[in-house]
């Protein structure tokens, strides 16, 4: 068991949001820091591990609404671990996938101080879990590509498009809520056939999960129409069919009908 001593930062990965999905390192190191810097989608189950008197400090950022820059969260986390301080950065998910540990690691190197990572449940393994579904399936999805669909703002989103619409492979897509309707069309025009098997999941391992299964030629209706404020991710291909046997979530259906109405009329 690595010691966690004043003076050390640890990235941890804080997973989809249910502290029941926390390795026991990650609630370890949660119970033994002096300082939290903690995202916004860090879920409260899991910021109530900390012990009393632990400070909790939100660096999130979310939907554009940015309370700290990644310099300052970079500056706050290195002169916290400079003052003596057990630091915790807590990151929704896997701090190694699309979490700025890059930026986080290189600040810790640079002032000399001792920098560790502690991995967590991505999204897209959570979100797989909770459809009932393989993120690969033997003999057709043989790859598992990550992506974000998440842009600077002005900037358009620019990705391989051929290269992901691969038809043998599981494509995640995560903050991609904003651009299903891109991403579809993308997708599609890149040869990706329109009924490809699609899962969109909202809040994933959280009480208030929502699913929508539906096809690629209909993900940005259905996203429009079913999901909320929340964090959402989207799987895209063929291993997610084995998802259709799940039962049908009534309200998220009558959104999506209800929203082809509305543009037909």
């Amino acid at each position: 068991m690595t010691e966690f001593t004043p003076g050390t930062v640890w990235l941890v990965g804080a997973g989809p949001g249910d502290p029941d999905l926390l390795t026991r390192k990650a609630e370890r190191l949660i119970r033994e820091a002096s300082v939290i810097f903690h995202d916004a989608l860090v879920s409260e189950g899991i910021l109530r591990l900390a012990l009393p008197g632990t400070r909790l400090v939100h660096v999130g950022k979310r939907a554009g609404r940015h309370s700290k820059d990644q310099r300052t969260i970079d500056a706050l986390i290195v002169a916290a671990a400079l003052a003596g301080e057990r630091v915790v950065r807590l990151k929704g998910g896997d701090p190694a996938i699309f979490g700025r540990a890059t930026e986080e690691l290189e600040a810790c190197r640079e002032a000399c101080v001792p920098v560790q990572i502690c991995p967590g449940i991505t999204a897209a393994s959570a979100a797989a879990a909770s459809i009932g579904a393989s993120l690969t399936l033997r003999g057709l999805s043989r790859k598992l590509t990550l992506v974000t669909a998440h842009a600077r703002a002005g900037e358009e989103l620019s990705l391989d498009w051929a290269r992901l619409a691969d038809p043998e492979a599981t494509l995640a897509v995560y903050m991609g809520k904003a651009a299903a309707g891109e991403v579809a069309a993308q997708l599609i025009a890149s040869g990706a056939a329109g009924d490809t098997p699609v899962a969109l999941i909202e809040n994933a391992s959280l009480p208030g999960e929502r699913v929508l299964l539906t096809r690629l030629d209909l993900l940005g209706l259905s996203a429009g129409a079913a999901l909320g404020r929340g964090p959402a991710l989207i799987l895209i291909g063929a291993a997610i069919g084995a998802a259709s046997a799940r039962p049908k979530t009534p309200a998220l259906d009558d959104a999506v009908s209800a929203q082809q109405r509305r543009d037909e009329g």
